[in-house]
């Protein structure tokens, strides 16, 4: 099993940033800020850490906002001695982006030099989302300008500090309930050079459609009007949840409104009894019934027992299939059942369905038994 990520962010932390500060600011007390920070450290989860950290930061740096947070800028390029080829290595700059959200609210210029500068080494897609709720005009006007930033990094703070459901930080219910001037903000970055940028536009996107699925939808098809290749990519990715969810406007967006003219047959579940930890293949064949030729968009539900004994349905991609009249395509997937950190299984009979356009269709039963 893969080693916990919150053990690459130990004492050495703390006193990473300390040598890193005590460089460019000499009156710091950085043995009192070490002992201070690792007081009860163990016990915090990884984002707790940080912000414990930017507590005692606080707590040892100059009292007047401007001035800490010139030192914790003047250090963010001193040698920390911590390895850079660790998965959390940016994590180091964590502590001061909650510092700001924490303690830099009233001091809005400040705070935005500080995450312009930060988010190009680690992200302040965290802290940034403290000033959109409370100076949310000022905020979205610094958003406006950033979109047309020379780094890659700032741009994408636009794009991912302002999702309305960003993961491991609050939500924005401003932007959930009307997501219009975010919508704003990907306009200006939905041609965006970078990847980058251009992933987190999508998932942005995906967010908002969850709270709002025909303004999703609405937003796709416009997107789609004489559309790039990487801005078709852009649409295809924030639409998947929507697809999976088989909402008519995305699956229409794309081009699959229609119900399938297809046969499946042929559908097979092997084993039939399947150890927890082994694997199972699902296969099918698919016939266009249709004179016409159809683009098909297929996938897969496999409807996962909990605990609980009811179930969870879980859409596997398959493909997008370009059957000719009468043409048959034969489809196989196989799927593991070992333990993951985003599943666990359980015991019992899982139902299987194909989806078509988004519509399912049952194909079989495997229950998965305990070794």
């Amino acid at each position: 099993m893969a080693e916990p990520l919150v053990n690459q962010y130990g004492a050495d932390v703390p006193k990473a940033i300390a040598r890193m500060i005590s460089a460019v600011f000499p009156a710091f007390a950085s043995r009192k800020f070490v002992n201070d920070a690792l007081e009860g450290y163990e016990a915090l989860a990884l984002m707790p850490r940080g912000k414990h950290i930017a507590q005692a930061l606080q707590r040892h740096l100059p009292a007047d906002y401007p001035k800490a947070i010139a030192i914790l800028l003047a250090s963010l390029d001193q040698p920390h001695g911590r390895d850079p080829g660790l998965s959390l290595g940016s994590f180091l700059y964590l502590p001061h982006t909650l510092f700001v959200a924490q303690f830099g609210l009233g001091h809005f210029e400040e705070s935005m030099r500080a995450q312009h500068a930060l988010t190009q080494r680690f992200t302040a897609e965290f802290s940034i989302r403290a000033f959109l709720q409370h100076h949310e005009a000022a905020t979205l006007a610094r958003f406006r300008q950033w979109t047309g930033d020379t780094s890659e990094h700032v741009r994408r703070l636009v794009s991912e500090g302002s999702r309305p459901r960003l993961p491991w930080a609050s939500r924005l219910p401003a932007f959930q309930k009307n997501p219009a001037p975010v919508l704003e903000l990907l306009e200006l970055l939905r041609d965006d050079p970078a990847l980058y940028v251009r992933r987190s536009v999508a998932n942005n996107l995906n967010d908002i459609g969850k709270d709002h699925p025909e303004l999703l939808a609405q937003t796709a098809k416009q997107w789609l009007k004489g559309a790039s290749d990487e801005r078709r990519w852009i649409v295809q990715h924030a639409l998947r949840s929507a697809v999976k969810r088989g909402e008519a406007g995305a699956l229409s967006a794309l081009g699959f409104g229609k119900s399938a003219e297809v046969e499946v047959a042929n559908a097979r579940i092997t084993p039939k009894r399947v150890v927890m930890g082994e694997k199972v293949t699902i296969a099918f064949d698919i016939t266009n019934t249709s004179h016409k030729a159809q683009r098909l968009l297929v996938d897969f539900c496999i409807h996962y027992v909990k605990a609980s004994g009811k179930t969870s349905a879980k859409v596997f991609k398959l493909k997008v299939l370009d059957l000719a009249p009468r043409d048959t395509a034969r489809l196989s997937k196989t799927v593991s059942t070992a333990e993951m950190t985003t599943r666990k299984h359980h015991a019992g009979k899982h139902r299987v369905d194909v989806l078509l356009n988004g519509q399912p269709q049952a194909l079989g039963v495997f229950e998965l038994v305990d070794g």
